[in-house]
């Protein structure tokens, strides 16, 4: 495969159910623990020829205490959900039920003003297929989990109904590999090595 690119997720800076709609908040102090127990088993990441991250402060953060020294990419940004922004799930269904049903079952509704999930996937997956694809290339980009899902549901052509359906973990690391438009899924053992049949 011409290029690998590795996503990192970010570390949390909360519960799930507290999360928030592009957050904006920093890294916590619980979220800097979590990069520092982790961070020799991810530190050999830095090694790879482009390294990224998402203009998120928890990205960045993350990115910067793993050692990546990673470049900003502003295609790596959250959904825009519009007039949500910064709330939770349930204060968004609190205030609008139906409006959040409909962004649920349809892919293509931006019922809160910004970016469709459609929209989101394509603008994440535009940034897979323009990164550089020198042969044998690697890449790590630390990213929310939103982007990642998006990432993989792009990647695998998937529906994108599946993007609810992927539960990214923070620091937890998943590959893809190929060439623009040609991604596969890329499983490693805890060794770094491909996994062998």
């Amino acid at each position: 495969m011409a290029l690998r690119v590795t996503f990192v997720a970010a570390a949390g800076s909360s519960t799930v159910l507290s999360e928030r709609f592009e957050d904006s908040r920093p890294l916590d102090q619980a979220g800097w623990t979590e990069v520092q127990r982790v961070a020799h088993e991810l530190l050999p990441l830095a090694a790879a020829d482009l390294r990224y991250c998402s203009p998120a402060p928890r990205s960045r953060a993350t990115g910067e205490g793993l050692g990546y020294a990673p470049l900003v990419q502003l295609a790596l940004r959250d959904c825009d959900m519009g007039r949500w922004r910064g709330l939770t799930l349930g204060e968004a269904m609190a205030r609008e039920p139906e409006a959040v049903d409909a962004w649920l079952a349809d892919p293509r509704s931006a019922p809160h003003g910004g970016e469709s999930l459609l929209d989101f996937i394509g603008r994440v997956g535009n940034w897979l297929d323009t990164r550089p694809a020198d042969d044998g290339c690697r890449a790590v980009a630390v990213a929310e989990p939103s982007v990642i899902r998006a990432a993989l549901v792009y990647a695998l052509k998937a529906p994108p109904a599946t993007y609810w359906s992927i539960d990214v973990r923070s620091l937890s690391t998943i590959s893809v590999a190929g060439l623009p438009g040609r991604w596969s899924l890329r499983l490693e053992s805890v060794s770094g090595q491909p996994l062998r049949a």
